[in-house]
């Protein structure tokens, strides 16, 4: 679904930090330092976001947070400045200094406004499944706006003093 959505695919991020297993040697990196440019960099999510662009189409996510910043996050940040260049429409939901809109809710994506997406992870990150559920998708619409509404997007929210 994240490849053929017809005209918009939405995430709503919750978790402080995600256990990717792809990605242990560049959050290694990361943590001794190591940096990509967010200028210049590029890869296949990249590539892919020009094609929905060029497409007509929107990709866009919602990353709940509170201060500090995992390490985790401060990690995918730096993917998330180069990854908003590239088309990505990232905001960020700061929860820190006040109550959580989506308390309770969990990670999904809403794929054209009607086909919606659970994502299930353990208590340490690490993805249990995604289940396709068979429901009205109101709800989650209704999450999604809350989401939108209540949150900045990703490059105001770095400016703003809260990169890590």
């Amino acid at each position: 679904m994240v490849r053929d959505f017809t005209s918009e695919a939405w995430r709503l991020e919750t978790l402080p930090f995600y256990r990717v297993p792809s990605e242990d040697g560049d959050l290694r990196d990361f943590l001794t330092g190591h940096r990509i440019d967010p200028l210049t960099y590029s890869s296949p999510y990249t590539d892919g976001l020009a094609r929905v662009r060029a497409a007509g189409k929107t990709k866009g996510r919602v990353h709940v947070v509170t201060r500090p910043l995992t390490n985790y996050l401060r990690f995918e940040f730096m993917y998330y400045e180069a990854h908003s260049r590239a088309g990505d429409d990232i905001r960020i939901l700061d929860v820190t200094d006040r109550e959580n809109p989506l308390d309770g809710v969990q990670d999904f994506w809403i794929f054209d406004g009607q086909h919606v997406v659970l994502m299930n992870y353990a208590a340490d990150g690490t993805q249990i499944d995604r289940e396709l559920i068979d429901a009205d998708p109101e709800p989650y619409l209704e999450y999604q706006r809350i989401a939108v509404a209540e949150s900045v997007p990703f490059q105001e929210y770095v400016n703003g003093g809260h990169r890590a």
